[in-house]
């Protein structure tokens, strides 16, 4: 069966450089300057809905499982064209007094934008704002791995999006027809960011999974057993539960 808009599908894809042939991306890992950062998986698209550069996301449409594509991407439908506005003469000791040391090729942050140092030089620093793709056209060899047909299957795949640390098997999951619990494992509970994620899932389960209409989580707390000798006495050891919205 095609692909059609809204569908969620699993891709395997190597993303490079047209002019120079440089791997930029690659969900295998495939010749990435850094690999080791970057999940060996597929990922993750619902089509049409932006989750990947609009040239590669409308060659998605009417694709087959198993299906490999080569998409050549121009500017206007991957990162833009650059735009030599958006390059800045800032002062160095802007970024001394932070205990920045700016070197060419450094990925900087400035009110909270993301910037690329181009060049430092009698005590100012060249920073770049454009996306380090700008202007570039992209090649994409792609690989349709499969297409999510179940409610859980997709429920799933936006939890794993938000929360890929997180065991999916030891996942809990109750879906209704307007209702998902989420039931998180105990060693996740201390996760970094994990109630902004919370918050994310929430809010792309209920965008992209028609119907539901609330999501909940369940933080259950096992009590530890004090002895082997008293579990054995008094039985299985006694759950406390709380819930967080």
């Amino acid at each position: 069966m095609a692909t059609k808009k809204g569908d969620f599908i699993l891709v395997n894809y190597v993303c490079r450089v047209k002019e120079t042939g440089e791997i930029v991306e690659s969900t295998m890992g495939e010749g990435h300057p850094h690999e080791e950062e970057h999940p060996h998986e597929p990922l993750l698209v619902v089509v049409g809905e932006g989750w990947v550069p609009k040239g590669l996301d409308e060659a998605l449409e009417g694709v087959e499982v198993g299906q490999r594509l080569e998409v050549e991407v121009p500017p206007s439908k991957g990162f833009g064209e650059r735009d030599l506005s958006k390059v800045r003469l800032l002062p160095l000791r802007r970024f001394t007094r932070e205990g920045v040391n700016p070197t060419p090729g450094m990925q900087v942050e400035v009110n909270g934008r993301p910037a690329i140092v181009r060049s430092v030089g009698a005590g100012r620093v060249q920073v770049d704002f454009n996306h380090p793709l700008a202007g570039k056209t992209l090649l994409y060899e792609v690989t349709v791995e499969k297409a999510l047909r179940t409610r859980a299957e997709k429920v799933k795949a936006l939890i794993h999006r938000r929360l890929p640390s997180v065991d999916l098997e030891k996942l809990g999951l109750k879906i209704t027809p307007k209702e998902v619990a989420v039931e998180l494992p105990e060693e996740s509970f201390f996760l970094e960011g994990l109630q902004l994620a919370k918050r994310q899932i929430s809010s792309d389960i209920q965008k992209y999974i028609p119907g539901i209409v609330e999501t909940s989580f369940i933080e259950r707390f096992k009590a530890a057993e004090a002895s082997s000798e008293r579990s054995q006495g008094q039985g299985s050891p006694r759950e406390d539960s709380g819930s967080s919205p």
